[in-house]
């Protein structure tokens, strides 16, 4: 008889730690996050109270309104640390990488797919909303998104491309807001297409670099090689 293995136990990830990081890298960039948390937490935990002494029940609402303090400050850290990370990371090399590689669901992103001397380069993700190439540097970078788009189409022939351009001028999308700008793109695909899509890519890959720490139509086949 095969004896049963043990199992392995899980290994929990220390949530104390992460926030302790989110913390600290959001106090780099703003180094009044400890008091706004706190004031947040005073501001509303001291509402409660005082509509407690209105209506003749301090302690209650008081005991009532510290978990919605609580939550509030903590509300408040999330939207400031976000901010911060964005901060964080601008003007790196591979920023754009890093933004694009933390979208959770949907989108698979293969960063530097193309890169000069200069550090300009172009990321490509792929979702349901078809292929999507980032480029993030100088103007440069433009020719290298038409490159892109060339090399794209050949190997997926009638697949959507789409071309973004990371920055803050006209016609390009600010690093803050290039998650959500994905995101939001129109569904094109269905999920075996992509799946199509994926696999014809995944050989081609991309180039090795440090990643900045701290979110087809209908009918169209892809044909074989």
């Amino acid at each position: 008889m095969f004896k049963k293995k043990a199992k392995e136990p899980k290994v929990k990830k220390v949530r104390f730690k992460t926030f302790r990081d989110a913390y600290s890298v959001t106090k780099s960039v703003k180094p009044w996050i400890g008091a706004g948390i706190f004031g947040v937490f005073a501001i509303t935990w001291s509402i409660g109270i005082s509509t407690g002494l209105v209506v003749g029940h301090p302690i209650y609402l008081g005991f009532v309104s510290l978990p919605v303090a609580a939550l509030a400050a903590m509300f408040f850290f999330t939207r400031i640390a976000a901010s911060a990370a964005y901060v964080s990371i601008e003007g790196q090399i591979g920023a754009g990488a890093s933004v694009l590689m933390a979208i959770r669901k949907g989108w698979v992103t293969t960063p530097a797919v193309a890169v000069t001397k200069n550090q300009d380069m172009v990321h490509r993700s792929i979702g349901r909303a078809g292929i999507v190439i980032t480029g993030e540097g100088t103007q440069a970078v433009r020719m290298m998104l038409q490159d892109e788009r060339k090399r794209s189409e050949r190997f997926a022939p009638g697949v959507p491309v789409t071309e973004v351009y990371v920055g803050d001028g006209p016609g390009q999308v600010p690093l803050r807001k290039l998650q959500k700008h994905l995101t939001k793109l129109p569904k094109k695909l269905s999920a075996h297409q992509m799946r199509e899509v994926r696999a014809r890519f995944k050989a081609v890959g991309g180039m090795s670099i440090p990643i900045p720490k701290g979110p087809m139509p209908k009918g169209v086949r892809i044909p074989k090689r």
